[in-house]
């Protein structure tokens, strides 16, 4: 590879490392505050489910409209179009937990996000995927590892927001400042030249739109898709439910609460970037079949566990095992570059059903039997997930035709 082309993909790479890190910074900044955000606005675990819903409903909206939109903007320009997006989504939200409290603007600010959210997701995956096979190594895990690194940074600040005493409205309004000022400089961490191929390996030969219905027709991007939806909700409802499932169920402060869910994104983090060595030794198919027990055993024994050790080693185990679900997912999603953009939409909009439908349904379910037992639904998924591992299953390398005889 040339110095000329090295060089802007090893800037391109740091692009999306910085992308993917912002965007889990973004998320855990509400994950982190909803405690108090479900003060100021006086919501139980069913409301709270609904407020969460309106940020997975933007979300399953955007990705309906992401592959097309990846086709015609191309994955660096939604990228920068999400961000600002975002930001004002994020805004919004402050207002609503600040200046307006009012429940409906405050579901009006999460779905202004979710959709940003997603649609940046897919663009991100998307020039992720193309980063990856042009460096020719394994590369996903640890662009999703820095949004677990995003997030522990997010959570991080949400603690020590929440223990100075900080209105979450505050920090929603810086935080959708910086997404603003982030907008203004990924110009210049991904190159446009990068963009173009990323755009046209997507796409292939048919428009976004019929590409993005070609792949719903695919069985093994069904089958990737059922993989990752049950990996998708054994890492969101923790990220939606730990810190109110550990202040409600199990009594701990909000401080200590948004500390118990840095952990599991430290676990997460580790998980992604030990993940890529290993993958690349063992192959997709053993590394998720481990991952999928240690998410099972580690979710099982924070439900049934309350010894504080105990507890914290399962949340340990349950991160550490959802970390590679839903990397490997979207690169498995990605192998094929004729029509990536498609598959990681259409895979990613069946796995954010975990985030459309699981808030609602955890949060209707734990109004009656806690919050805890309502995550054994999470459980038996994980498990459905785990019959879907050989989907992910590599491509192999097509043997070489021989040259036919000369005459």
């Amino acid at each position: 590879m040339s110095a000329v082309r090295s060089s802007p993909l090893r800037l391109a790479m740091f692009g999306v490392f910085v992308a993917f890190a912002l965007n889990g910074v973004a998320v855990a900044t509400w994950i982190s505050r909803l405690p108090a955000v479900a003060d100021i606005l006086d919501l139980g675990p069913a409301q709270i489910g609904l407020l969460i819903f309106g940020a997975s409903a933007g979300a399953i909206l955007g990705l309906l409209a992401a592959a097309a939109i990846v086709h015609r903007v191309g994955a660096r320009g939604t990228i920068i179009v999400m961000l600002v997006i975002g930001g004002v989504g994020m805004g919004l939200l402050g207002v609503a937990t600040s200046l307006v409290p009012v429940f409906a603007l405050a579901i009006a600010g999460m779905a202004i996000f979710g959709m940003a959210w997603s649609i940046c997701d897919v663009a991100m995956n998307v020039e992720g995927t193309v980063v990856e096979r042009e460096m020719g190594r394994t590369l996903m895990p640890w662009f999703h590892a820095a949004w677990s690194l995003g997030s522990v940074l997010g959570a991080g600040i949400g603690a020590a927001f929440a223990f100075g005493g900080v209105v979450p409205g505050i920090h929603f309004a810086l935080m959708g400042a910086v997404l603003l000022v982030t907008a203004a400089l990924i110009p210049r961490l991904l190159p446009r030249t990068l963009d173009d191929e990323a755009t046209e390996a997507a796409a292939g030969e048919r428009s976004g739109f019929r590409a993005q219905l070609a792949a719903w027709a695919e069985p093994r991007t069904l089958l990737i898709g059922v993989l990752v939806l049950g990996m998708a909700f054994a890492e969101g409802s923790a990220n939606d439910w730990l810190t109110v499932a550990m202040n409600v169920d199990r009594g701990y402060d909000e401080g200590q609460s948004a500390l118990l869910f840095a952990l599991f994104s430290i676990a997460m983090t580790v998980g992604r970037i030990a993940g890529v060595p290993i993958l690349d030794r063992f192959g997709r198919v053993p590394v998720l079949r481990v991952a999928v027990v240690m998410a099972a055993v580690g979710l099982a024994v924070v439900i049934l566990i309350p010894f504080p050790a105990v507890m914290i080693a399962g949340i340990v185990v349950w991160g550490l095992g959802a970390a590679l679900g839903f990397p490997v997912g979207m690169s498995a999603a990605g192998d094929n570059p004729v029509g990536a953009a498609a598959r990681v939409s259409a895979v990613a909009t069946i796995a954010y059903c975990a985030f459309l439908v699981g808030p609602p349904l955890i949060g209707f379910v734990g109004e009656h039997i806690g919050i805890l037992n309502a995550l054994w639904i999470v459980f038996g998924l994980i498990v459905v997930a785990g019959l879907a591992v050989p989907a992910a299953r590599e491509p192999q390398p097509q043997p070489a035709k021989e040259p036919a005889p000369a005459p």
